[in-house]
């Protein structure tokens, strides 16, 4: 699965525990990264700066579900979770 255009789910439900450019503590859940632009796109993609755990994430139906809203809820829970 592609990434759906306009989600941006993954760059504001999940932490991310390690400092990276512009977020020095991390990220936490829920709050929306500095790097995710007006269009809900990551503005480090395919850049060295981006956190590593971001380059591994791979889209899935599964995780993303069928729309944005239903991708938020999705990654919510399973932040909770781990």
């Amino acid at each position: 699965m592609n990434c759906r255009p306009g989600c941006g789910s993954c760059c504001i439900a999940p932490s991310i525990t390690r400092p990276f450019l512009g977020m020095p503590p991390g990220k936490p859940a829920g709050v929306r990264c500095v790097h995710l632009n007006e269009e809900l796109l990551c503005a480090l993609w395919q850049r060295p700066e981006r956190p590593d755990c971001c380059g591994q994430f791979q889209a899935d139906p599964l995780v993303c579900g069928n729309e944005r809203e239903e991708a938020l809820v999705n990654l919510q829970r399973l932040e909770q979770q781990t």
